[in-house]
């Protein structure tokens, strides 16, 4: 039985490398929509879906934290992933051909230094991989894109230049998603547990709630607002803490964080990447 595990986006895409770089013993299924990643997993089409959630140079990724609680799936890992952007350009090519560069608008965004020095002019693709496979299918040397250099090797691309992005830190977390919870494991870099909730209509309902945490030394490493329903009262928050719910500390900051919630769900425990520190 062949395993998979489904992305968003072309092949080549940074979700295609995470896959193969966490789980290169599983067959890669590319998907349109992040809401298509999810479906694949729900219908056994896979085993797994690898979603990014956060890039530490520009922030959560839009649409995510709406999708996850209502995917019906749990977290089951995470992965950390380096960003290296590249020129690619047709076989042959010379840097001093290349005239446009084709991508994501945050990968243009990202290398904005080094396409400036060089004279080249940004153009808007809908992806980094698809604006490789673009790249590919014309007959234009004037013409690169800025991908990963697995989507060069998918498309048969020259890497003209390596690693051009301006910040050399640029990293994105990944979260993976299965059908099934798994609260067994312990990690070897310790415990990750999500969840999201909704704090009671009370003064300082918030406040409250996240007294637990400090008075039982959980260190919360994410919380984020955004609204559902379309209703400006109704927040609810989604939060990443290190530890486990067995752990006795979690425990009473998760019971003291119930009591001023009116709803709390678990969304995934999984182990800490080591690339997390």
């Amino acid at each position: 039985m062949t395993h998979r595990i489904a992305f968003q986006g072309e092949p080549g895409a940074y979700s295609h490398q995470a896959c193969r770089e966490t789980y290169p013993q599983m067959e890669a299924l590319p998907c349109r929509t992040f809401e298509d990643a999810i479906d694949a997993v729900r219908s056994r089409k896979a085993d797994l879906a690898m979603l990014p959630v956060d890039n530490s140079t520009f922030g959560r990724v839009a649409d995510i934290h709406h999708l996850l609680p209502a995917s019906g799936l749990h977290i089951v890992n995470e992965a950390f992933v380096r960003v290296h952007i590249n020129l690619l350009a047709l076989p042959g090519t010379k840097l001093d051909q290349i005239e446009r560069a084709t991508s994501h608008p945050m990968a243009l965004g990202q290398c904005r230094d080094f396409l400036h020095a060089h004279g080249i002019h940004r153009v808007t693709g809908a992806d980094t991989a698809g604006s490789a496979k673009l790249v590919a299918e014309q007959d234009d040397p004037t013409l690169a894109a800025l991908a990963s250099e697995l989507a060069g090797e998918i498309y048969g691309l020259d890497l003209v230049a390596r690693h051009i992005e301006d910040q050399q830190d640029n990293t994105t977390r990944f979260l993976v998603m299965a059908r099934e919870p798994d609260l067994t494991r312990r990690g070897d870099h310790g415990m990750m547990t999500s969840f999201v909730f909704q704090v009671r209509n009370i003064p300082a309902a918030l406040y409250k709630a996240m007294g637990g945490f400090a008075t039982n030394g959980v260190n919360m490493t994410k919380l984020e607002s955004y609204m559902v329903g379309g209703s400006f009262t109704a927040t609810q928050f989604f939060a990443d803490i290190e530890g486990h719910p067995d752990d006795r500390n979690v425990q009473l900051a998760m019971d003291e964080l119930d009591y001023f919630t009116d709803r709390v769900e678990l969304l995934g425990v999984y182990p800490a990447d080591g690339r997390r520190r």
